[in-house]
């Protein structure tokens, strides 16, 4: 896991001072180490900053150059000992033991194809002489990010947002409307699609490969993969699917055991996370030592430790808690809104940056965490909704269970026209949608509801909201230093899950109930039949009461982007938050954490020297 940057010049040499400043933006990405190669005709220059968790000696340092071509690359190839083995049967020969090299033997023996081999999370640009084209990559989900600006025979690509916009000829300029479709509908947000909420800014979508050529710099994409099974099971039986979905989980959580520096687990208590620590339990045995990282809300309805408690009594890790409160966050909200280079939608994200800090604390660079399961497996009570509208079927045990999430007859005024919501809204003073505390001039276009389950598990796994959740992760464990691995986004898995029939998947009124049965006799009951879903969300409603809702206020009155808010509007929501109307947390919150972003992250971008791209 590192970070990357570079740039390519179709006629003037690159400056290297620029690339420099990008990878040394990025320092948190890398603490191990920094790289950087220039071309023989100074037209390209390539740069790095490194973690060091597989094969951390110096031979596998970056940029890796090795004859013709040279690359430089952020996140981890886990199959790449099954990859080495293969090339070597046929004639390639490696001089280091880690997986940068295999992808540099991959593309000299595959081409473009290579991606197709690799099971792993990855950005990459690859350069080579032979063809004089750099090649550039990004991992089936989007795990690791790549972004870029192109233009006046200029390429230029980097891992985060704060590298690119310390270019010269990079402007930080916002879609407006974009940001305000990220606040009001998060799922459909800042990371789908080419476009990114800075109109000079592009990204390379997930499941995407690049070609840029030395003398004309404008890339020509295409995707590479697009979750379509092989074949359909649509007649394997509930259990052959369960047990065959454990062997294709457990294999995925083996691969991403693979490391030279201890690896731990996230552990939150709920389905996901606890699976993934019984699995590695057993692949690693009772006595090795393995540790877990969770984030407590004592005294609240928030915290899970009953949950956790029941799952550690089953695998004997060493435990790390933490604690996070309101105090906190405030005193933090300047570094930790910088470090995620976008607004987030929930202070839950804060919760997820205190357990990496914690385990960079206790000397852990490597966690597995369990994110991707809702979105691959149905782990969300409103995919019921499009498990119906599909032809799934209906049960009793649905009702009991999640009857409140079922409803799809909306209210009337749901019906209504947005323009004509608003208009009401402001005049009764009522509505928690952040919609309605928007400038009327910001347009919003919302989700169009999936046509059925599998439909709706490829939107939010492929399209939408998962990707947004991989950027917090990313951001969150960069912060400090510290890799995450995700067995559920295996793209074995995803694959699996879309040829079953969709009452494999949520019938029976379970969410993820292939997950559940594959757990049997693994996991404790008292997590695997626990129906309510609970995400790792921190008591945002007490936080705001405790000691958030003054920097809210300051937010709404002096906030920067006025452009965006009615401030008349917010007034009226928090004197209704403060009356005991707590659906209007959500809004508060992301006024909250806009406000703070445009401060920290913004603001530092603007206030930074400025580098020319070339010489």
């Amino acid at each position: 896991m590192c970070g990357i940057a570079g740039i390519l010049s179709s006629q003037r040499p690159v400056n290297p001072a620029a690339v420099q400043a990008m990878t040394q933006a990025m320092a948190h990405r890398g603490p191990d180490g920094s790289g950087l190669w220039e071309s023989p005709d100074g037209q390209l220059a390539l740069g790095h900053r490194r973690l060091a968790i597989i094969d951390p000696t110096p031979a596998s340092a970056q940029p890796f150059a090795a004859a013709a071509q040279v690359l430089t690359f952020n996140g981890e190839i886990y199959n790449y000992r099954e990859i080495r083995q293969e090339l070597q049967t046929r004639g390639h020969i490696f001089f280091t033991e880690g997986d940068v090299e295999v992808i540099v033997a991959a593309w000299r023996q595959w081409g473009e194809a290579c991606v197709k081999f690799f099971n792993g999370m990855f950005a990459f640009a690859l350069w080579d002489e032979t063809k004089g084209q750099l090649f550039c990559a990004r991992d089936r989900f989007g795990e690791k990010p790549f972004l870029y600006v192109t233009g006046d025979g200029v390429f230029a690509f980097a891992s985060e947002y704060r590298a690119l916009l310390s270019l010269q000829h990079v402007s930080a300029d916002l879609d407006q409307n974009r940001l305000a479709r990220f606040l009001v509908s998060p799922a459909d947000g800042l990371d789908r699609g080419e476009t990114t909420v800075f109109t000079a800014i592009r990204q390379l979508p997930p499941a995407h490969v690049m070609v840029v050529d030395r003398h004309d710099p404008r890339p020509r994409l295409s995707c590479y993969w697009q979750g379509t099974p092989a074949r359909l099971n649509r007649r394997l039986a509930p259990q052959a699917a369960a047990d065959a979905f454990r062997d294709l989980l457990t294999d995925s959580v083996r691969l991403r055991l693979r490391s030279d520096v201890p690896v731990g687990s996230c552990l939150s208590g709920g389905l996901d996370s606890s699976a993934i620590v019984c699995l590695a339990r057993r692949e690693i045995g009772e006595d090795a030592l393995y540790h877990t990282f969770s984030g407590r809300f004592p005294g609240t309805s928030a915290d899970e430790g009953p949950y956790m408690e029941s799952v550690a009594a089953a695998t004997h890790p060493l435990r790390h808690d933490v604690e996070p409160k309101p105090e906190t966050l405030l005193a933090e909200l300047g570094r930790f809104a910088e470090a995620n280079e976008l607004p987030v939608d929930s202070a839950s994200q804060y919760a997820q940056y205190c357990v990496f800090r914690l385990a960079r604390q206790n000397g852990v660079k490597v966690l597995l965490d369990g994110q991707g399961a809702d979105e691959i497996l149905g782990g969300y009570e409103q995919y019921f909704t499009a498990y119906l509208r599909g032809g799934g079927a209906d049960s009793p045990l649905l009702h009991s269970r999640y009857g409140d999430a079922l409803s799809q007859i909306q209210p009337w005024h749901a019906r209504l026209p947005p323009r004509l919501r608003r208009w009401l809204a402001r005049s009764m003073d009522k509505g928690s949608d952040l919609a309605f505390g928007l400038a009327g001039e910001v347009r919003v276009e919302r989700c169009t509801p999936a046509a059925d389950l599998h439909a709706a598990l490829r939107r939010d796994s492929l399209d939408g909201f998962l990707s947004t959740l991989l950027r917090y992760g990313d951001r969150n464990s960069m912060a400090h230093s510290v890799e995450v691995r995700l067995p559920f986004t295996d793209h074995r898995l995803f694959e699996f899950i879309q040829a079953l029939p969709a009452e494999h998947l949520m019938g029976e009124g379970e969410t993820k109930r292939l997950l559940r049965a594959a757990m049997a006799g693994i996991l404790p009951d008292m997590v695997r039949l626990r129906w309510r879903k609970h995400g790792f969300v921190p008591p945002q409603v007490t936080w705001l009461h405790q000691a958030l809702l003054p920097a809210v206020e300051a937010a709404v009155e002096d906030g920067g982007l006025s452009s965006l808010w009615d401030r008349k509007w917010w007034r009226g929501a928090i004197r209704r938050f403060r009356a005991g109307d707590i659906s209007q947390a959500s809004a508060l919150w992301k006024v909250l954490a806009t406000e703070a972003w445009r401060v920290h992250f913004l603001g530092g971008v603007a206030s930074r020297p400025k580098f020319q791209p070339l010489l």
